[in-house]
């Protein structure tokens, strides 16, 4: 966290600042694409959205752990613990915890929802009890606490133009796509964490089960099957950032080049993952360097077009509800 975005967000009590920082660190280290995108934000709502991020990640490193190996019961009573520090700390907006601490404070600066932060924690747990999803519908109800939650939780940050009910289905939406975009990359490191998170019905259609990815992972070769069952998904991926795209004229201006280069970097993933033959069961595919450069280029140039209109206007801090989608479809 530099000193000019804490100070740009009036954050100055200096443990308040370490716990911001600690949270920068957090999203640096496991989110590169949305880091990447953050950098893009006025200066003054980066801490917020490393705050929410932060959390997030905290949170979602108790429940892979895969450093310390600790049991289902072990990684569930720290998510226990760690819920019992959040409701005390969005009480008293205060926490021993650092990540606590910063979320604390940007919930109660931005007003959002407490509701939100429980729904993520319950489909957090349920990834120490549930391995597997039947149906889209099903995966959808996880879905909503662990990634429609997200954008929802950004909305105040970003700020809109429209009300925060009209923006919202758009937000969540988009929170959806990007971790449908996740499954897909990762769907070899899910299998060795226990977990198949592509609906088993959309799997079952192409003649894929879990038995068959397992066997595909151990032996190192491809299928036909799971080539097509992966196509199908990427595909049902590009609907929903379809339903997120309408909400990008509905973000406060300067919050646009973010979001815009969040999901450009995204829907690269999936071009990734198609160039590199739906081989994600074996190895994860990555954006190429030079593209990620030139979508942060392009993102740079948005922003200073976005700046200079704000300065000309007053405009530019937050003013009401945001959303998180953009306005570009993925074909």
């Amino acid at each position: 966290m530099t000193r000019r975005e804490l100070a740009a967000a009036g954050i100055t009590e200096p443990r308040l600042r370490a716990a911001y920082t600690h949270c920068r660190a957090l999203n640096a280290r496991h989110g590169k694409t949305y880091f990447l995108a953050t950098r893009l934000l006025p200066v003054e709502r980066r801490p917020a959205v490393h705050a929410l991020y932060g959390f997030a990640r905290w949170a979602d490193d108790i429940v892979d752990d895969l450093g310390t190996r600790a049991s289902a019961a072990e990684r569930g009573a720290r998510l226990t613990a760690l819920a019992a520090r959040l409701r005390d700390g969005l009480r008293t907006g205060r926490s021993p915890e650092p990540v606590v601490h910063a979320l604390a404070d940007t919930a109660a600066r931005y007003g959002i929802d407490p509701r939100h932060f429980d729904d993520f924690l319950a489909s957090m747990r349920c990834d120490l009890e549930v391995t597997d999803y039947p149906t889209m519908d099903d995966l959808n109800r996880y879905m909503h606490g662990s990634a429609a939650v997200i954008g929802l939780q950004m909305l105040p940050v970003l700020g809109t133009v429209v009300p925060r009910a009209e923006a919202a289905p758009h937000a969540a939406a988009l929170g959806v796509a990007f971790q449908l975009t996740n499954f897909l990359r990762d769907v070899g490191e899910d299998l060795d964490r226990g977990r198949v998170y592509l609906p088993a019905d959309l799997l079952a259609a192409h003649g894929v089960d879990r038995e068959l990815l397992l066997w595909s992972r151990a032996a190192g070769r491809s299928d036909p099957r799971i080539v097509e069952a992966l196509k199908a998904a990427a595909h049902l991926t590009k609907g929903v950032y379809r339903e997120a795209a309408p909400g990008l004229p509905m973000l406060d201006p300067v919050s646009r080049p973010c979001i815009r280069t969040a999901f450009t970097l995204y829907g690269g993933i999936l071009e990734a993952i198609a160039d590199d033959g739906y081989a994600c069961v074996h190895r994860r595919a990555v954006v190429p360097p030079l593209r990620r450069a030139v979508v942060a280029l392009d993102g740079l140039s948005r922003l200073a077009v976005a700046r200079s209109r704000a300065s000309r206007t007053g405009a530019g801090r937050p003013a009401g509800p945001a959303a998180t989608p953009v306005e570009e479809q993925l074909a």
